[in-house]
């Protein structure tokens, strides 16, 4: 695989709720994505996914169930993810933690960045307990976050944030660090395929 071939990139939206706001930050930061240059973006909203809420266990004789494969072909081919995540009384949606627990091989060594949004604490309260998952399924998490505090006050009528300079500068940034990590990562596994 070249170096210069595009990344892929999975932007999920991690809330599955009535009324979410996910999708608003989600959009943006896939068009920021997509504009950085270097990046395919595949959307995922967990709502559409329709992941079951009972694993299946280990027995490798039940067959998965078809959303359940049909998620794992696309974060399989993902080279990154960005986590789109809400806090929820202090922790992330449990659609998130399915989402994490069906799969392993599928986020194994490789990078993950956050969104996050929440009232005064922007949502890190939710990112702080993901990067702890997302390190035991062999993920690593990157460093910087984008974090909206008092979401409902943060982007405009078009799903723009309203501090935009500010917010596309945060962007540039965390998707530099994207990047690195998911050229370092990828071409690390084409030499040395990850084993856990």
């Amino acid at each position: 695989m070249s170096s210069t071939e595009n990344l892929r990139v999975a932007v999920i939206v991690g809330s599955t709720r009535n009324d979410r706001f996910g999708p608003t930050p989600a959009n943006w930061i896939a068009e920021r994505a997509r504009s950085h240059g270097g990046f395919d973006i595949e959307y995922v909203d967990l709502l559409e996914a329709r992941l079951p809420d009972v694993l299946a266990g280990d027995d490798e004789q039940v067959p998965l169930p078809p959303p359940v494969e049909a998620l794992g072909a696309r974060l399989a081919a993902a080279d990154a993810f960005i986590v789109v995540t809400p806090v929820y009384n202090r922790g992330y949606p449990a659609s998130l933690k399915t989402a994490v627990d069906w799969f392993f091989d599928q986020w194994s060594a490789k990078p993950v960045g956050f969104v996050s949004y929440g009232g005064t604490g922007g949502g890190l309260h939710a990112v702080e307990q993901l990067r702890q998952v997302f390190n035991e399924v062999h993920a690593a998490t990157i460093r910087n976050t984008i974090s909206f505090a008092n979401f409902w006050d943060k982007f405009d009528d078009r799903g723009r944030p309203v501090e935009y300079e500010a917010a596309q500068a945060a962007a540039k940034t965390f998707l530099d660090q994207l990047t690195w990590w998911a050229h370092a990562l990828r071409e690390a596994r084409s030499k040395h395929p990850y084993k856990t």
